[in-house]
């Protein structure tokens, strides 16, 4: 049970994450088309919560400790880069790297189950 529990909390966070990364890639893209759409940085905040529960749910888990750590390092750059971009309204590049960092994290911690 707790196997399948930890199997939808990385469905989660790999789905949440990527689809944070693809709106944060695309999305600038569609914003020069006039139509009025903008990046709005509550869109972040929102995928980063999404992503925290299931990052706080699995390191209370048994995961291995790199697995761990890979995660925490990555939410805490995405939180650190939505305040940033709430505070300056300035996007940065580390938003990126976090999600991936997400992913690669969430993807190990699949494989580790051998799901």
């Amino acid at each position: 049970m707790k196997s399948q529990i930890t199997k939808s909390l990385d469905y989660l966070g790999i789905s949440s994450a990527t689809l944070c990364l693809v709106h944060c890639l695309v999305l600038p893209f569609i914003s020069i088309i006039p139509i009025g759409i903008s990046h709005n940085h509550w869109i972040d905040l929102l995928f980063a919560s999404i992503g925290l529960f299931a990052v706080v749910k699995i390191v209370k888990t048994n995961t291995l400790r790199y697995i761990k750590i890979i995660l925490l390092v990555a939410m805490s750059i995405i939180l650190l880069s939505i305040i940033y971009t709430i505070i300056t309204h300035k996007h940065t590049f580390f938003l990126y790297v976090g999600g991936i960092g997400m992913i690669v994290g969430h993807v190990l911690n699949f494989k580790r189950h051998k799901h």
